[in-house]
């Protein structure tokens, strides 16, 4: 599937830099794609660069977590639920654990943590697999998951609202956890659809009314407090959360008189390692991302669907804000940029400026996210994990137009 949406793009971008040169006399519109090859070539080395200290810093932690015993610990939260959705994973598996600090890191917008946590249980879940060049069951859910992940705190989102103006910076914040929770739960339904997963388990049932009842608690406790009261005590709490893991990973350890710094630079090493792999895996999937924005297909398809409403009479508002939910599952720098110039264009408290502000919180970046992890355990086939996450994807984003017109419309 994954192979398909590659050749696609490249191909879509060919036909339409043929048709700007060949019929609109465009002559610089090959030159515009293979620039936009080169930037991506350049920004995936810059990623993976840039991913090595963190890489190495988060699995040193993580090794060190893992010796001491601090990562079962972790699991046994959430591996009666694991273990349900999740059922060819062993109980006591390692992999439990490092699902359960990606997600947790996740949910408190923790992305540098999230991404060596979610490599770490890719890696664990493929010491199970019986053919290594395809992905699990387990493996895909997990994937959904990632790419549809609930954020309970969006600060980037309200600081860009805040430089462009927005007298309410946060107003966006519980659209936000709507759409975003709407697309995990969409992603997880379907994923366990295909994978003939019972999802009216006590258990699974138990959990998630858990979570309804822990966001609304903490969207109501939010909902109170100002702009720049929310902004601050959401980033102490998530950056306390994670300093404090990394003082207790230390301190056990430490009680449980391992050599914490060996275990350091041990785990360092493979972060290292692996980061330099991620490269050629970032590179086929950028090159064709940059070559299908710069061809202008992207443009021509936002202009397609605006003339289709035209056309029934429906209200096309929320088209303005359309480059930030189809750039989302392809680039998250390109989404950022989108909805920052959609904000200056319309303003930030327009109903694009604040419908952009909410597609941009409501999903991941799956095409990156799929790129990564794949890449770091080198796995070819991907099976219709593309389909499940894409299924997460419209839902974040439907949910996020119709979240908007309700609170902005």
């Amino acid at each position: 599937m994954l192979q398909i949406i590659w050749l696609f793009f490249i191909l879509s971008a060919f036909l339409a830099s043929c048709y700007q040169v060949f019929f609109l006399g465009n002559l610089g519109a090959f030159s515009d794609v293979m620039n936009a090859v080169m930037s991506m070539a350049k920004l995936s080395v810059e990623i993976a660069l840039g991913l090595i200290g963190l890489l190495a810093f988060w699995l040193g932690i993580f090794q060190i977590a893992e010796q001491s015993g601090m990562v079962n610990r972790f699991a046994k939260l959430l591996e009666p639920l694991l273990s349900r959705l999740m059922p060819e994973i062993p109980k006591d598996h390692p992999a439990f654990g490092s699902i359960t600090m990606n997600l947790s890191a996740n949910v408190l917008g923790l992305d540098n943590a999230a991404t060596p946590f979610g490599i770490k249980a890719m890696s664990d879940m493929q010491s199970l697999a019986s053919d290594k060049n395809t992905l699990t069951n387990a493996q895909i859910l997990f994937l959904v998951l990632n790419t549809s992940s609930v954020t309970l705190f969006p600060i980037a989102v309200f600081l860009y609202r805040a430089e462009a103006g927005s007298a309410h910076p946060t107003d966006v914040f519980i659209p936000i956890l709507l759409a975003t929770s709407a697309s995990t739960l969409v992603g997880v339904i379907v994923t366990c659809l295909v994978q003939r997963i019972n999802l009216f388990s006590r258990v699974i049932i138990f959990y998630g009314l858990a979570c309804v009842v822990l966001l609304g608690s903490i969207m109501l406790y939010f909902m109170q407090l100002a702009a720049d009261v929310l902004a601050t005590q959401s980033s102490l709490i998530a950056n306390f959360l994670l300093f404090t893991f990394i003082v207790l990973v230390l301190g056990l350890g430490a009680r449980r008189k391992l050599d914490t710094y060996a275990l350091f630079v041990d785990g360092a090493k493979k972060g290292f390692n692996l980061a330099i792999t991620l490269i050629p895996y970032l590179l086929a999937m950028l090159f064709a991302i940059g070559m299908l924005r710069a061809s202008g297909v992207m443009e021509f398809i936002m202009t397609s669907f605006a003339n289709v409403l035209y056309i029934f009479g429906w209200d096309t508002r929320f088209v303005d804000a359309l480059p930030t939910a189809f750039m989302k599952p392809l680039s998250g720098s390109g989404a950022r940029a989108l909805m920052i110039e959609t904000m200056q264009y319309h303003g930030a408290d327009s109903f694009a400026g604040r419908l952009a502000s909410v597609l941009q919180g409501s999903t991941e970046t799956t095409f990156y996210v799929l790129a990564v992890y794949l890449g770091a355990i080198g796995v070819k086939y991907s099976r219709y994990a593309v389909a499940c996450c894409l299924a997460a994807d419209v839902a974040g984003i439907t949910t996020a137009i119709v979240v908007s017109y309700w609170f902005f419309g």
